[in-house]
């Protein structure tokens, strides 16, 4: 899945822009579902990670360009998310695709792609500095989190937390 220098560590908060369904679901969604995402609800299926790219750019170019971004991450990438339990760690294992399921619609989190989570939080300790600090500037949007050697720091911790540590 490529070495850790390829890849990229994304803050994944999936946390609706909708402030009615900015309440968790997203994450737990997300967590749930084996995926990471963002929201913007379209009101026809795409037929592809363009088209989707295009229907949203309609709506909010911001959010098309944040789309377009998160498409073109690699395989492989990590990603980090919220819950109340703690921070969560996954890994993104293909393709975008569109989920028009409504508990989906429901947490606005349809905009997705396939991820491993791993299956418990990971301890405070054990997360890098850089998460915690991306993490505690709060916001909604799925972003890259850096420095540079936050891909090597995420993949040591993925490494020992999937082998049960």
């Amino acid at each position: 899945m490529g070495s850790p220098s390829d890849l990229v560590v994304l803050r994944a908060p999936m946390r609706s822009r909708t402030d009615a369904l900015d309440d968790g679901r997203g994450a737990l969604r997300g967590l749930a579902a084996g995926v990471v995402g963002m929201g913007g609800v379209l009101d026809a299926v795409p037929a592809g990670p363009g088209e989707a790219v295009a229907a949203l750019e309609r709506l909010d170019e911001r959010a098309a360009a944040r789309l377009r971004r998160f498409v073109d991450v690699p395989d492989g990438s990590f990603a980090w998310t919220l819950t109340d339990a703690g921070l969560h760690l996954g890994r993104i294992t293909g393709g975008y695709r569109y989920d028009a399921d409504p508990e989906a619609a429901a947490a606005d989190l349809v905009h997705v792609r396939p991820c491993d989570w791993l299956a418990a939080p990971v301890p405070d300790d054990e997360v890098p500095a850089a998460v915690h600090r991306t993490i505690e500037r709060g916001g909604r949007n799925l972003q890259r989190i850096h420095p540079g050697d936050i891909e090597t720091l995420t993949a040591r911790v993925w490494e020992s937390r999937s082998r049960g540590a």
